[in-house]
């Protein structure tokens, strides 16, 4: 029987295997990640450093009009009056006093404004993220978006240049997000596909995969030929992911444990047996390795996006324990689709968001590879700078380019990047009907048309990582339509 066979069976067999040995599978999106840990082996290219990529999936489509808003007048480029004039008469502007000023030199000259959750919050942890932005830390890619190629309002409009497939769809462009192919259906998101190529090279002696869930089995988790790990979050203590049942430490236990250890490589004349057996010997070492984990000193709000980054503080604490030299996670916070009562779900939104990147920045800066670890958002795509409702219902539609937030020690921050808009900026012209709107006429209501795409942004990511230039071809397959595959934003 050759060796591909072998890995099918293991592949198979794993989740009737893994049942007998942990009490709490459910936490695995797909328990064959235990099988796909190739024979150790010594690999010339390991790095000789730490990284990790942390996805932060804002589900429901951010309205970004609202998290960064230009509090300047100039009337040259998109200024505080636009805006205001725009969302003022329904009620969704925010006062210009309330915006928490950052400055953008790549706008030279003119102020800009976070959303005022991004700051300091009475009674909260710690000051949220904004000051970071003036350390350099923090840094905005505007006007990014799906796309399958540049496309500008004419080409939209006219229907010459291929547009992404299902727009202003949740479900199509939330999956766009996560697998950078705006263009056809694929079943694996980039976070995967970097996995693909890197994780024998970058973690041969890895005791759970490169790829981790916080969030259930995500997209962008899976790749063609890898698989992630999904656990459950904060409280969750990581020695319970994978504990085994009836080894209690006492000496009848122990023997068990031995007895266990011993049958694993008694026999090898049967794949299946092997399979078995390789499966066993993998969740002995994850199950040894995280009951003696240790745990963050950093203070962690207890909201759903803090105790998910914290089970991700918590998993890089162990990083050597568990042999990975790479580590990408997914996360997410719910809560964006925000057609009706923005203005009071999105304060607390980006609260939540806001302390609990800060909390696990501060981690990290505290375990000492606050460099090494970068934080960033995707979601499914903006929303109408035009309001639906009004008053306290007033809320806004879906709509298609955003802004991400990129934070971390190797961030050249305190700058917006993206591709220059119709104004010569990366923001664009809050103008329906204007140059940047995907539609016109009286149905224009602010559908931002990118100007520089997931793709773009995703592979400046990657490139840190270390994702190896060969291969970026095949994690990213639409880049080279694109002139600019590298946005700036990171140190090498």
């Amino acid at each position: 029987m050759n060796e591909s066979r072998r890995n099918f069976l293991c592949k198979s067999g794993k989740a009737l295997s893994m049942a007998a040995l942990a009490t709490q599978l459910d936490v695995f999106g797909k328990v064959s990640v235990l099988a796909q840990r190739p024979v150790r082996r010594s690999v010339s290219t390991v790095p000789d450093d730490y990284r990790a990529l942390v996805c932060i999936f804002l589900n429901g489509g951010n309205d970004a009009n609202n998290m960064l808003v230009p509090s300047h007048n100039d009337a040259n480029v998109s200024n505080y009056a636009a805006y205001a004039a725009a969302r003022s008469p329904q009620g969704l502007a925010l006062s210009q006093a309330s915006l928490l000023p950052i400055a953008v030199p790549r706008i030279g000259g003119l102020t800009y404004g976070l959303h005022p959750g991004f700051g300091t919050i009475t009674g909260g942890i710690n000051a949220g993220i904004q000051p970071l932005w003036a350390q350099g830390k923090l840094a905005l890619v505007s006007n990014v978006g799906t796309l399958v190629q540049p496309l500008t309002r004419a080409e939209y409009q006219s229907g010459s240049v291929p547009r992404p497939r299902q727009l202003f769809s949740h479900t199509d462009q939330s999956n766009q997000q996560m697998n950078a192919r705006a263009d056809v259906t694929v079943l694996s998101g980039w976070g995967g596909r970097i996995s693909d190529r890197m994780t024998i090279s970058a973690n041969p002696d890895r005791l759970v995969p490169t790829v981790n869930s916080i969030n259930g089995t995500r997209l962008f988790t899976i790749g063609e030929e890898t698989e992630p790990l999904a656990i459950g979050p904060a409280p969750t203590p990581l020695g319970s992911i994978l504990a085994l049942t009836g080894f209690n430490g006492t000496a009848a236990s122990n023997a068990r444990l031995e007895a266990l250890n011993g049958t694993i490589g008694l026999s090898d004349i049967n794949d299946m047996v092997v399979a078995s057996n390789a499966i066993h010997h993998s969740g002995i070492e994850i199950s040894q390795s995280l009951n003696n984990s240790a745990e963050v000193t950093t203070v962690f709000p207890s909201t759903e996006i803090g105790n998910e980054l914290k089970q991700i503080a918590r998993l890089i604490k162990n990083r050597s324990a568990l042999q990975l030299n790479r580590q990408i996670f997914f996360c997410s916070i719910d809560g964006f689709d925000t057609h009706t009562g923005q203005l009071l779900a999105q304060n607390g939104l980006f609260s939540q968001l806001s302390q609990a990147m800060r909390a696990f920045y501060d981690e990290m800066t505290a375990q000492s590879i606050s460099d090494k670890v970068t934080q960033f958002t995707l979601s499914d795509f903006s929303r109408t700078f035009n309001p639906g409702g009004s008053g306290s219902n007033v809320g806004s539609d879906h709509a298609w380019a955003s802004h991400a937030i990129v934070l971390g020690g190797s961030v050249l921050g305190g700058d917006l990047y993206g591709i220059n808009t119709s104004n010569g900026t990366p923001f664009p012209t809050l103008v329906q009907n204007g140059p940047d709107d995907a539609d016109s006429g009286s149905s224009a209501r602010g559908r931002w048309i990118p100007t520089t795409s997931v793709d773009q942004y995703a592979a400046t990511l990657a490139k840190w990582f270390g994702l190896p230039t060969g291969d970026v071809g095949y994690v990213f397959p639409n880049l080279g339509n694109f002139p600019v595959s590298d946005l700036g934003f990171m140190l090498p």
